[in-house]
């Protein structure tokens, strides 16, 4: 497909692949005349995808860099508006829109977030342990250095999913008493010598970082509270699309939709990525998308919803 911004800094500057694109779009229609919410902008990949298709786009994201790139780019059609998803209803409200034909909403943290060593979301360079994709609020270093050992085991253990969270954790507790761990490549340190074996290829940090990441800037919860309010906001007929990348996000979409008075599942299975696409672009190969339509009134009587 030929773009329409050929000289947009965000595609000139700027190299953003948006997983399962192809895909969004079928679940999204998006066409002239509709209005879709980008709820996780970042690097508007997609959004330019869905304005190439003729769709108005309301471009929601926290971070005020992915906003500084956006409003840069200009594009035609796009609203660019820095909030949470999760304050979806209100946000639209200030924009005097009460109903949208479409969310999407990319969970979790951004590829311009992971390649911004100097973020801190990522053990694979030194940077200062920050995580915060607001730039505000406690940072990955407060959290390491000021919580109880028990409290950062719960967060490693049901973030990051890892059976070693009390070895690690303790570990982090001990290694804070001889100095503060303040930067990425001090915590991933901390963390490998606790790991009592690891895969090769596999650094032992990824869960601890991930659990964090998500703790620093309470995904689960917005996603929660964005998935309430996505299905507010949109009109009879509209989409929602979700794309996630581990299991304790996608396990809350779908007991979402499966629980949703007003919402029909497009998707009996998560959507995953072609072989060729996860060749293309690496990071694809957890991206998991579940897609529901919103079903006007007359569609409603009879409805069982399933908890």
């Amino acid at each position: 497909m030929t773009s329409l911004f050929p000289d947009d800094p965000l595609a000139s500057t700027l190299a953003h692949i948006p997983v399962l694109a192809t895909e969004v779009l079928d679940a999204l229609a998006p066409a002239p005349g509709r209005v879709i919410v980008d709820g996780t902008l970042g690097g508007a990949g997609h959004t330019r995808l869905l304005l190439e298709a003729g769709a108005s786009v309301i471009g929601i994201d926290r971070d005020p860099y992915a906003l500084a790139r956006a409003r840069a780019a200009a594009l035609p059609g796009l609203t660019a508006v820095e909030g949470n998803y999760r304050d979806l209803a209100a946000l639209l409200e200030r924009l005097g829109v009460q109903q949208v034909d479409g969310v999407l909403l990319d969970i979790g943290v951004s590829s311009f977030q992971l390649d911004d060593a100097g973020r801190g979301f990522s053990y694979h360079a030194d940077a200062p342990l920050d995580m915060r994709m607001s730039q505000a609020g406690p940072s990955a270093a407060d959290v390491v250095n000021t919580l109880p050992e028990e409290e950062l085991a719960a967060i490693i253990y049901e973030y990051g999913e890892d059976r070693h969270s009390r070895r690690i954790a303790r570990a982090i507790v001990q290694a804070r008493e001889q100095a503060p761990i303040e930067t990425t490549a001090a915590l991933a340190a901390v963390v490998k010598r606790a790991y009592p074996g690891f895969s090769p290829g596999i650094h032992p940090a990824r869960r601890t970082f991930q659990a964090l990441r998500i703790h620093v800037n309470d995904e689960l919860g917005a996603l929660r509270e964005g998935l309430a309010a996505a299905e507010g906001v949109l009109a009879p007929g509209g989409r929602l699309a979700v794309i996630s990348f581990h299991s304790l996000e996608d396990r809350i979409v779908k007991r979402f939709l499966r629980g949703s008075a007003t919402l029909e599942a497009l998707t009996k299975r998560p959507v995953e990525a072609s072989a060729e696409e996860q060749a293309r672009n690496p990071r694809a190969r957890s991206a998991k998308l579940r897609a529901a339509r919103k079903l006007a009134p007359e569609e409603l009587s009879g409805r069982e919803v399933r908890s």
